[in-house]
């Protein structure tokens, strides 16, 4: 999939930093405004302990985890909607994005500048924020002025929903309601998707805490979750993963264990990501080759087979599924078939998170 999470926020909060221990890269990363222009774009494994255990059970001939691409986007300002620090040219990279990342200070340190001098969360998030309305707010009335135009040749056009919701999110983004907190319908939320409106996107924020707050997130942590919910937060010491990234992999447990830590924040951003583009994964072993595949919810085994090549789901005739956890207790497909728990699955099944699957289909000839 071609899906991407955006890394936003204000600039010197840590982005950079993040971004590198995200993908060992060499994302420039120093403590003055905009030193990165060009968005820094970074291919990310996912952990998956469940392709890590088939591996192990079916010992396969290779073995293809799924990933997630990340988008370092330069620092936005106040003013950004009307261009303040190369702000155009940064929305419309975010416009690109399939979820957001919003990164906010919630450390002090004096080495490092910050763009309003005092470090204080509420105000950088509702900053961000307020310029994604804004940009959002001037393309909804673009939108309003060529759709009214329709309609008034022709009252019954088909675009009359989405100039329904084109007011509906107009009004709310006057009153600064960001267009995902509408509770728009599912129809409603297809007739303006083309729009791809910034404050549409689902968002997590990461909380980049200094090394003492690590465990407990700290007061600063504490008054971003108050802002956003705690459910939206995820708090995480950018330098600490950093520095763990430097390390030998033999001995980052141990470093980890020291700070009183369980895994990486890193490991935990990434399945956060995960779950923020609302993916779920299956997996293909065939002819030895053993692949996690990536879907959105709700995705039909012809669907899914298309994720591996056209021919599967243009010829597709029925699909062999097994959970992940049947397979496992059963010690493999053989087992697996005296236990009555394989599956034959048609074309309405919807792949769920931890299916097996092998796809039978007929192939077409050109």
């Amino acid at each position: 999939m071609s899906l991407f999470i955006g890394i936003i926020g204000l600039p010197n909060v840590g982005k950079s930093t993040l971004f590198n221990a995200l993908t060992l890269g060499q994302a420039e990363a120093s403590n003055y405004p905009f030193c990165t222009v060009e968005p820094n774009i970074g291919v990310v494994e996912v952990p998956d302990s469940r392709l890590v255990k088939l591996a192990e059970l079916l010992i396969p001939k290779s073995v293809t985890p799924t990933h997630i691409k990340f988008v370092d986007i330069a620092g936005l300002v106040k003013g950004a909607s009307q261009g303040e620090g190369l702000g155009n040219k940064f929305l419309g990279h975010i416009r690109e994005a399939d979820a957001l990342l919003h990164v906010v200070r919630c450390f002090e340190d004096d080495q490092i500048s910050h763009i309003d001098e005092a470090v204080d969360p509420v105000r950088d998030t509702g900053i961000i924020d307020l310029e994604l309305m804004i940009a959002d707010l001037e393309i909804a009335e673009r939108g309003r002025d060529r759709l009214e135009k329709i309609l008034r040749s022709d009252p019954r056009a088909p675009e009359k929903l989405e100039h329904e919701v084109i007011l509906k999110v107009i009004e709310g983004l006057a009153g600064e309601i960001s267009v995902r907190d509408l509770n728009l319908k599912a129809d409603e939320s297809e007739a303006i998707r083309g729009y791809h409106f910034l404050s549409g996107k689902p968002v997590l924020y990461l909380a980049n805490v200094s090394e003492s707050d690590a465990i407990k997130g700290g007061k600063f942590a504490s008054s971003l979750k108050d802002r956003v919910g705690a459910d939206h937060v995820l708090v995480l010491a950018s330098q600490i993963e950093a520095e763990i990234t430097e390390l030998p992999p033999e001995d980052r447990h141990a470093f980890l264990s020291d700070l009183g830590l369980a895994e990486t924040g890193i490991t935990r951003l990434i399945l956060a990501g995960y779950e923020l583009l609302g993916l779920l994964t299956f997996y293909t072993n065939v002819n030895g080759k053993l692949q996690a595949w990536q879907l959105g919810e709700g995705t039909s085994a012809p669907e899914a087979a298309g994720k591996i090549h056209s021919q599967m789901e243009e010829g597709f005739i029925r699909a062999e599924v097994s959970a992940f956890e049947d397979l496992v207790s059963a010690g493999g497909i053989t087992g697996l078939k005296g236990t009555g728990k394989l599956r034959t699955e048609g074309k309405e099944y919807l792949i769920q998170d931890g299916d097996v699957v092998e796809f039978l289909f007929q192939q077409t000839v050109n």
